[in-house]
């Protein structure tokens, strides 16, 4: 097995950014451990429909939370609070995660300078709406609206859009992931630990090399452009004799490949020659192409822009994209034997070894506060006692 197997994550987590994170890391072979706090743990439990017929295993929660395991701790109690340092310095803890709001931290004792303190080589993660020095609640939604990403997404004259998928929670996640992997570096090269904090505002402005240049440097408008293309054509979605097909033309050579042909010959011009031409009337363009495109079938058309060496696709449905046989060939799947339920869950971008080794299956997500009794009892702690008094 991979060496990320002899790791231990310890998370402090709930909605969507760093449960991501961790996943990641499962899939990696580390052992994660989600702390929740008692009775209800992550709000996601109760997220999206009662898929498997029980309390708080909803289906919003359980794609990010594969391959965990997960107690329960009550952090605002002072025994919550011990355990929690117990935890770190007994199991031993590698790497501890936490999106908590700042202001929480040294409250619930999990603060950078409290724990490395116990544990000088431990990895402290630390995802936040706006990073460490503001204690403002942030969603993706708010952040997708506040960094510009609504403002870039929907038709030209159309109201701003939010994204199909969370991608402020999913980018800072993969932030995080990588800032994991240089501190897990780090501390091989010198034997520290090290802290890393996420600001997903920071980490969603970053994919925005060009907007930000091209407004801030050169004053040029970067608007929404529905499915077309600010700097090539034609880029976009076009209808066909039986559904829709996206077809991008990345150069003048391309177009020239498909204006070559009998089926287009018709827009050969000095005007449309150059790409620079073409995106100045891309919508007399988008509209003349899109009196041709019909006359085939999506299928029909994939096969011609392939032969032509230019890039289409149909635009599938989520129903198409998994029983896509490069989705299949490297699904996860995670079965749970007290229900019988199995879920299946896409791969990482490169799929890890410990992945591999484990025939792409992965755990099913815990219950709330499945393991207290295997990883509290196994260190003596009385959990009877210990539920009955709130702090687990």
């Amino acid at each position: 097995m991979d060496s990320f197997s002899n790791l231990t994550v310890l998370s402090i987590e709930q909605a969507t950014t760093l449960p991501f994170l961790t996943l990641h890391l499962a899939q990696e072979g580390m052992r994660v451990i989600r702390v929740e706090n008692p009775p209800r743990g992550d709000p996601n439990r109760w997220v999206g429909a009662n898929v498997l017929g029980e309390e708080g295993m909803n289906a919003y929660f359980l794609p990010n939370n594969a391959g965990k395991q997960a107690i329960t701790l009550n952090l605002a109690c002072d025994e919550g609070k011990k355990i929690l340092h117990t935890l770190i310095t007994k199991l031993p803890v590698d790497i501890f995660a936490t999106n908590q709001r700042p202001k929480d931290y040294a409250k619930l004792g999990m603060d950078y300078e409290t724990l490395s303190a116990l544990k000088p080589d431990l990895i402290w993660i630390g995802i936040t709406g706006f990073g460490p020095d503001s204690n403002e609640a942030a969603y993706d939604p708010i952040l997708q609206a506040r960094t510009g990403f609504m403002d870039l997404t929907g038709e030209r004259d159309g109201t701003p859009l939010v994204f199909g998928l969370p991608m402020v929670d999913l980018g800072a996640g993969e932030h995080a992931y990588g800032q994991v992997m240089r501190a897990l570096y780090l501390r091989e090269r010198t034997g520290k630990g090290s802290r890393v904090d996420i600001s997903m505002f920071q980490s969603a402005v970053s994919w925005m090399v060009s907007p930000v240049m091209l407004t801030k440097s050169f004053g040029q408008a970067v608007e929404r452009r529905g499915n077309t293309h600010q700097f090539f054509a034609p880029v976009s979605v076009y209808p066909t004799r039986d559904g829709f097909l996206y077809v991008a033309v990345g150069n003048d050579k391309q177009w020239e490949a498909m204006v070559a042909t009998p089926e287009f010959s018709s827009l050969v011009s000095e005007e449309y020659k150059r790409n620079a031409g073409r995106i100045a009337a891309v919508q007399a363009l988008n509209n003349a192409i899109a009196q041709i495109t019909p006359t085939k079938s999506t299928e029909d058309w994939i096969e011609f822009f392939k032969t032509l060496g230019v890039p289409a696709s149909s635009v599938n449905s989520i129903r198409d994209v998994v029983e896509d046989n490069l989705v299949l060939k490297n699904m996860l799947t995670a079965h749970d034997s007290k229900t019988g339920t199995t879920i299946h869950l896409p791969a990482p971008a490169v799929v890890s070894q410990f992945v591999k080794e484990s025939s792409y299956q992965i755990k099913f997500p815990p219950r709330l506060g499945e393991h207290n009794e295997k990883l509290f009892g196994a260190m003596g702690y009385d959990i009877a006692d210990l539920s009955a008094r709130g702090v687990i």
